[in-house]
């Protein structure tokens, strides 16, 4: 068997080495038909033999009638004669017909064979037949000292590609990626398609030099890369490669087959995609423990949605000019049971992949209101919203059902919207601010300066604060670009009549910088760390700021004294 046809676009091999499902031929009807036709040509066959019999008695007598002689043929005999010759044709005809329908059946089971082996579309190995067609790879590449690597790939944001071209320009893309590949294997490489997007395809190499692997890795990578031109189109995208390898030293967990092959590379290319994708990575057995702490921590995630370890932290925003509390952003925390209090950098990008993201927004955002209502009403209560929500057309009634079961007043109410989304779809993020500030909802951009959005977007989305990211405002003594940001977004806006807020302030001279070019509300570890809501409840309970002590304040009788709280600007 030569494995280097395997691969070959639709090629219709035979490989030898997948058994049949069934282990051993199925007898049906069509096979109890062919027995009855080995009956008739049975039959045909013994009127031969009669028809020579009685030919030879009854043609002579025949053939002396025809030329005048007495005696006429004996009847029995010459209908006999004619019966034998009726079977014959009879029975020649079935053997004849059984022949041609024999070989149609065979054809038709080999194509099927070949079919039940191939990926119809790309005309690859399918996942049926790769894992037979690598053990056997790896028999051959034993035998002769040589390495087997097994590199799966798929395809980078194919189901957006898909989704906005359609399928049609999908399929074209896995064709093409599949061809490219084909052209840069070595001979005797196999090619499968393994579902969806997915590819593997195995090669040998010598050992001790895994650099002809990288090489071709490399080639891969950059053939893929090249753009793809179908029906006026321009098709781009990218692979993420995982390798693994028979060599005993990269086993892992020391069983070499194919399956084990897969399982490794499967790691391997999960560990590019998480390094910025379009790249390799052969695996390593410490990729196996971040993949199960990575299985553990979405488990973690979904059991903890149903049982309310997603809890709400808030850090203080202050007035850099008066100093005065003004209120709070709401940051999200786990309170994990196993692993303690773990950070939203951990948990959020997992949970924006598994899709729980925006229930457990929703569940933060709720609890915030609760915990805000009881906050004296001049301080406002702001909260992030990931790019995934704002592909809800839905999401802004869901603040607003949130608002009226929580009581709270949409004016003190800041939703922050990160510069980077405007990008994904500026008319759901225009519809969905324009929803919200009609509610009276204030709308924020936050991280302004990382996200590359235009002065038209930020005039025509009608936003009511831009938030200066923490990179250039923790900076801003110590580089001279980060100076000249800073005072460029403060002049933007107080030209656009924009409040601002400064995040990042965590040391006295950047707050003394701050001040000196104009006037911010500021947050940052200068103010004191993020904290829960119990502590945030002690803290204003002892400002006066909690909402019934304010009314209690107000029921004072006219002309008493009344000393308005201040906020020190200390750490918490």
């Amino acid at each position: 068997m030569d494995l280097g046809d395997l691969h070959l676009p639709n090629a219709s091999p035979a490989p030898e080495f997948v058994a049949s499902p069934a282990g051993s031929p199925r007898i049906g009807p069509h096979v109890a038909k062919a027995q009855r036709d080995v009956v008739a040509l049975g039959i045909a066959i013994a009127a031969i033999i009669m028809f020579v019999g009685a030919g030879g008695r009854v043609l002579p007598q025949i053939v002396q009638s025809w030329f005048g002689g007495a005696q006429a043929p004996d009847a029995a005999l010459a209908n006999a004669l004619l019966l034998n010759i009726a079977l014959i044709i009879f029975g020649w005809r079935r053997y004849r017909d059984l022949t041609r329908e024999v070989g149609e059946r065979r054809r038709a089971e080999q194509q099927a064979f070949v079919l039940a082996l191939t990926d119809p579309l790309t005309g690859c190995l399918n996942r049926r037949s790769v894992g037979p067609a690598t053990d056997e790879l790896l028999l051959t590449a034993q035998s002769s000292d040589r390495v087997v690597a097994f590199l799966l790939f798929d395809l980078d944001n194919f189901k957006a590609i898909n989704d906005l071209n359609g399928h049609v320009a999908g399929d074209a893309l896995l064709n093409a990626a599949a061809l490219r590949v084909r052209n840069v294997l070595p001979a005797g490489s196999i090619l499968a398609r393994l579902g969806g997007d997915e590819f593997a395809a195995v090669t040998v190499f010598e050992p001790g030099r895994p650099e002809q692997v990288d090489r071709l890795a490399d080639r891969l990578l950059a053939e893929v890369a090249k753009p793809m031109a179908h029906d006026g189109l321009t098709l781009e995208t990218t692979i993420s490669i995982g390798i693994a390898s028979s060599d005993k030293t990269r086993a892992g967990d020391g069983r070499i087959d194919a399956q084990a092959l897969l399982h490794n590379a499967d790691i391997a290319m999960y560990h590019a995609k998480n390094q910025g994708r379009n790249c390799h990575y052969w695996f390593e057995p410490e990729m196996a423990n971040e993949l199960r702490f990575r299985s553990e921590l979405e488990t973690g995630i979904r059991r903890g949605l149903t049982r309310g370890e997603f809890v709400p932290f808030y850090e203080q925003q202050i007035d850099l000019e008066t100093g005065e509390l003004v209120g709070f952003e709401m940051l999200a925390r786990w309170q994990s049971p196993a692993l303690g209090l773990v950070s939203p950098d951990i948990f959020i990008p997992i949970a924006e992949e598994i899709g729980v993201i925006a229930e457990m927004s929703e569940q933060l955002i709720a609890a915030a209101l609760r915990d805000a209502a009881t906050w004296d009403p001049k301080l406002t209560l702001s909260v992030n919203i990931s790019a995934i929500q704002l592909r809800d057309p839905w999401f802004a009634q869901r603040i607003l059902k949130l608002l009226v079961e929580a009581n709270f007043p949409a004016s003190r109410l800041e939703i922050e919207i990160t510069e980077s989304c405007l990008h994904e779809n500026i008319g759901v993020v225009r519809s969905l601010i324009t929803s919200l500030k009609n509610q009276g909802v204030a709308i924020s951009l936050d991280d302004f300066g990382t996200g590359y959005s235009s002065l038209a977007q930020l005039s025509s989305l009608q936003f009511d604060r831009i938030k200066i990211d923490r990179s250039f405002v923790s900076s801003i003594n110590a580089s001279k670009d980060a100076s000249t940001i800073v005072k460029s977004i403060t002049s933007l806006g107080e030209g656009m009549n924009l409040p601002i807020t400064a995040e990042g302030i965590e040391s006295r001279e950047v707050l003394d910088e701050l001040r000196t070019m104009g006037k911010f509300k500021g947050q940052g570890y200068l103010y004191g760390r993020p904290c829960d809501a119990q502590t945030v409840k002690t803290m204003l309970a002892e400002k006066g700021l909690l909402g019934h002590e304010r009314t209690t304040l107000l029921d004072l009788k006219p002309g008493a004294p009344v000393d308005a709280p201040k906020w020190s600007g200390t750490h918490g």
